[in-house]
């Protein structure tokens, strides 16, 4: 697993031991930066569920300012701070051990890009958009959220603050792409 693009591109990213995550494959994460890279420059990001961290820092090579990364996995974190130290990439990065439910009932911050790509098969991917749709303000007003699920997973969520604008499937990855209601 490699950074594909920006400042850190061809840099390796270690993945975190165990099969405790499901890290993006590469050729989904190139689609993914080909759809999101217009939204990248000076974005704020959320990685939750972080895992290896590849996609906020795949956002920060490309552009974005900041992202906070998520995990409560201490080997996910460790596995975090090291990606981050060989791109280096630390000095945008906040890396958090922490409940990703707690940290959306109480930051405070307003991010361009929220990336949700939870455990599989335990419905959190709703959960977690329902509680980003409690709190709309953590999205920023021209702002994204990508989920990333198993196809098996999906169901349409109706949301008082988000609309569902697109969805991409690759193999067993499905993106789910989300906006704020007009």
């Amino acid at each position: 697993m490699r950074v594909i693009g920006g400042t850190a591109k061809g840099k390796k990213l270690e993945a975190v031991p165990g099969d405790s995550t499901r890290p993006i494959l590469d050729r989904v994460r190139t689609a993914l930066f080909d759809i999101l890279r217009p939204h990248l420059s000076e974005a704020k990001v959320l990685d939750l569920f972080s895992g290896t961290g590849s996609v906020g820092i795949e956002a920060l090579s490309q552009g974005a300012s900041s992202c906070v990364f998520l995990d409560i996995e201490k080997k996910a974190i460790q596995t975090i701070e090291a990606n981050l130290k060989t791109t280096g990439l630390t000095a945008h990065a906040k890396v958090r051990s922490m409940d990703a439910f707690r940290f959306l009932r109480s930051s405070k911050e307003a991010f361009d890009l929220i990336y949700v790509a939870p455990p599989q098969y335990q419905d959190l991917w709703s959960q977690a958009m329902r509680a980003i749709a409690e709190r709309p303000a953590l999205l920023a007003p021209d702002g994204i959220i990508v989920v990333q699920i198993d196809p098996k997973e999906y169901e349409q969520l109706l949301l008082s603050s988000f609309k569902e604008i697109r969805q991409k499937r690759y193999g067993n990855t499905l993106l789910v792409f989300y906006e704020p209601q007009d």
